[in-house]
């Protein structure tokens, strides 16, 4: 079969977008560099592949997770079903804090990633500024083995810790960043997520807030002097979370700040910065 046989086949099944990604993935090609070779022929083990892939996603496998891979601040990260699949609110989260500590930091800076799953938080921010250390940390010994892969792909120094957000971690940081778990047990999600993301690391207690209690409970101990902390939050929990921190860092600043989509999505804490 053909590129253009396989795209035809394909596109009876699934969403032509999706097909076109697929093949390009599975051909290591670009999806526009694809279109101008539609004649080539295609061996037989990757025919037969294709087909497995465009069958999981009609059983409704994200396609991140078929592919294994996925771009997060233009760089290429693998994940499979351990981690979570980041989002662009994510990106977001990375993008203010890069701005931040490119404004409050002037020697280089000890990070630790809570709850990093695969690593991309973390290590983005590694390539990103000037690190004196990155500290990966994670509570699923699945999820390091990803965030893991991702650091050898990099050629990252990062450490990877496997804690309980601080239960193992002595040092002090200058930013502590995390993307907990933050969905209400309760909460009504999409299929797509609940049947195929770690619920793990998706649901956080009754109320969603249950690893920011965890986390603030023991923050202060790992704090620099002058610290930035930053939280991904769910669109409906910013008040609480100041409340949070307000009882355990009460001369901490504080500041919201809402995704492209005008939602209350992070949460930026300054400790002794003005």
């Amino acid at each position: 079969m053909t590129i253009e046989d396989l795209l035809f086949f394909a596109k009876q099944h699934i969403h032509s977008d999706h097909a076109k990604i697929l093949l390009a993935e599975l051909l290591n090609k670009n999806p526009l560099e694809m279109l101008t070779c539609l004649s080539e022929e295609v061996p037989e083990e990757k025919i037969k592949l294709y087909k497995e892939e465009i069958k999981a996603l009609e059983e409704g496998k994200p396609l991140q997770y078929v592919i294994g891979n996925v771009n997060f601040y233009g760089i290429t990260f693998f994940i499979n079903e351990s981690v979570l699949i980041p989002r662009f609110e994510t990106e977001e989260l990375v993008e203010q804090t890069i701005n931040y500590a490119k404004k409050f930091f002037t020697n280089p800076v000890d990070i630790i990633d809570l709850g990093c799953g695969s690593g991309v938080i973390g290590l983005t921010l590694e390539k990103k500024l000037s690190t004196n250390s990155v500290d990966l940390v994670d509570i699923s010994e699945k999820a390091l083995a990803v965030a893991k892969k991702n650091s050898q792909n990099l050629n990252s120094k990062a450490n990877l810790i496997f804690s309980d957000m601080f239960q193992n971690i002595v040092k002090k940081y200058d930013i502590i960043i995390s993307n907990p778990p933050y969905i209400k047990t309760t909460e009504e999600i999409e299929d797509i997520v609940k049947n195929n993301e770690p619920h793990l690391a998706l649901y956080g207690g009754p109320d969603g807030l249950d690893c920011y209690r965890k986390i603030l409970k023991d923050i202060a101990n790992h704090m620099k002097t002058k610290c930035l902390i930053c939280f991904e939050i769910g669109m409906t929990q910013g008040k609480s979370i100041v409340k949070l921190v307000n009882e355990t860092l009460p001369n901490a600043k504080t500041e919201i700040k809402k995704d492209l989509s005008g939602k209350d999505r992070l949460l930026f804490i300054f400790q002794n910065i003005e």
